[in-house]
């Protein structure tokens, strides 16, 4: 009897967990969608700001909870990996190498640079406290 107490405490705290990143997914993924509506090129500006609060979020004392919601959940449904290489693969299909290239380059660049700075300001405000 103690396994199945332990697996069903298992299952009830993955449950909670589901539905923080859920929580945090629907949002993501609606503010993905309008800047996709209203943006020609949204790739680069969508993974850009994903990575930045992603990178602030890792600097930050958030607890597992809100690491869920913002991390998983918010992040992980406005950054499209996916619609980066479609994009990209776009591009290379009409022949034209340099856009894709571009797009690939400074998608990868700017993410970096804004998880780095995000990840840098978040321990600058973790230790200001």
């Amino acid at each position: 009897m103690p396994e199945q107490a332990d697996a069903t405490r298992l299952l009830r705290r993955e449950s909670v967990e589901l539905l923080w990143v859920a929580l945090g997914a629907v949002p993501g993924a609606l503010l993905r969608w309008q800047v996709a509506l209203h943006l020609q090129d949204q790739n680069l500006l969508v993974n850009t700001l994903g990575a930045s609060l992603l990178g602030l979020l890792a600097g930050l004392p958030f607890s597992p909870r809100r690491q869920l919601l913002l991390g998983i959940g918010f992040c992980g449904s406005v950054t499209t990996f996916s619609s980066w290489m479609l994009a990209a693969m776009k591009y290379i299909s009409s022949g034209d190498w340099r856009l894709a290239l571009g797009l690939i380059g400074m998608t990868f660049g700017l993410g970096i640079g804004g998880a780095l700075l995000g990840y840098q300001l978040g321990a600058w405000f973790k230790s200001d406290q």
